[in-house]
């Protein structure tokens, strides 16, 4: 046990000699954790709107403020022309452009089924979507008032009561985040992003870096053995992967809200299993790269690919088959799973254990081959 602490003491001295080294570990972190829970957000508002009105009417005036009153859309001008219309698409003055027919107001009067034109642009295809979803949805809703309207006015004029429409509506509750807070479900996967990109660039970098500088042959001739240089190597990086989790930990429950419903143990033996497969990670890099320039691109190049295969951005149902498949060796994919259930839902350690069984071997396997191709490295 003195062998490895010596290697962690050297280990950690090594990484705090130069003084950026301490805000790259612990101020980085915090900093990306704000920039990512304000910037990555599924909730799409301020969509910017023109109307193309060729009824003028007192009716497609009164679903223009249906519209803007609904506090999704922002009113970007009058289009009078088609080329008004195509310049405000093309240099992005409008996200939607709504072209209300002549006739619009007839239509209604008579009952009839009143077509609109929506254009949208389609270059930011998830927020067309839900735009145009909104305006569905405003169509409906102005269509259903219209009716009970003219109910009422029927009924008045044969001297009767109004008799209510009926309707068939859906209470929909959700529960974990009932105000779909977008942040509750990103800022737990930008801490499993965050905690990876350190543990496993800083691994790589350390290994590597005494390979560049020539000190790994004076570690191999010392009576270390390689278990050992391998454990004070990793030791240090695991610590501070922890520090890190409870710096992130603090500001997402204190300044985000996050609530934090399931066990604080729990979610750190679950960060525990995550570091020995990052660190693994790292370690295996660190074999194959030569320089600690060549491990940072290594890194990058196995960290986007695990990211954006991870669930964090996008659902793994929706993705081909093969690339479902191709999940299952991600380890971010389960931490992701196990970080979000212990906040949000408050899971506990059997609902989870599939979870963390496959975490684990996953793990196990990286290290394994990373371990052996360290020996081999070191001998």
């Amino acid at each position: 046990m003195g062998r490895i602490a010596y290697i962690t003491r050297k280990e950690f001295i090594q990484v705090f000699r130069d003084p950026r080294m301490f805000a790259i570990i612990f101020i980085a972190p915090i900093l990306q954790l704000f920039l990512f829970g304000y910037a990555l957000t599924t909730d799409v508002n301020n969509i910017n709107l023109a109307v193309m009105d060729l009824d003028r009417s007192a009716e497609s005036r009164e679903l223009q403020r249906a519209i803007f009153n609904s506090g999704y859309f922002i009113d970007a001008g009058a289009a009078e022309s088609d080329a008004d219309i195509q310049g405000a698409l093309v240099h992005g003055l409008a996200d939607i452009v709504l072209v209300v027919p002549a006739g619009f107001a007839t239509d209604m009067a008579r009952g009839r089924q009143a077509t609109m034109q929506v254009l949208v642009d389609g270059a930011e295809s998830n927020s067309a979507q839900i735009g145009a979803g909104y305006l569905s949805k405003i169509f409906f809703s102005y269509a259903q008032d219209q009716i009970a309207a003219r109910m009422r006015m029927v009924s008045a004029k044969l001297g009767g009561a109004a008799r209510p429409l009926p309707v068939v509506e859906a209470e929909t509750r959700f529960r974990y985040n009932p105000e779909l807070k977008s942040v509750n479900f990103f800022v737990p996967g930008v801490l499993a992003m965050i905690l990876m990109v350190i543990t496993m660039m800083l691994t790589s970098m350390a290994v590597t870096r005494e390979r560049e500088v020539g000190t790994m042959e004076q570690l191999v001739v010392t009576p270390i053995k390689p278990w050992q240089l391998l454990a004070g190597k990793m030791l240090p990086f695991a610590i501070l992967g922890l520090i890190d989790v409870t710096f992130i930990l603090v500001v997402a429950v204190g300044h985000f809200e996050l609530p934090l419903r399931g066990s604080v143990g729990l979610l750190y033996f679950a960060t525990a299993v995550f570091l020995f497969t990052t660190l693994g990670m790292g370690l295996f890099i660190s074999t194959i790269s030569q320089t600690q320039q060549q491990a940072i691109f290594v890194s990058f190049l196995i960290i986007m690919p695990a990211v954006l295969l991870s669930g964090l951005m996008f659902p793994i149902a929706n993705m081909p088959v093969a690339v479902q498949y191709l999940t299952y060796l991600n380890p971010l994919r389960y931490y992701l799973v196990i970080v979000r259930g212990v906040i949000l839902k408050g899971m506990d350690f059997y609902t989870l254990a599939p979870q963390f069984y496959l975490l684990f071997a996953v793990g196990a396997l990286v290290f394994a081959l990373a371990s052996a191709r360290f020996r081999k490295t070191v001998a």
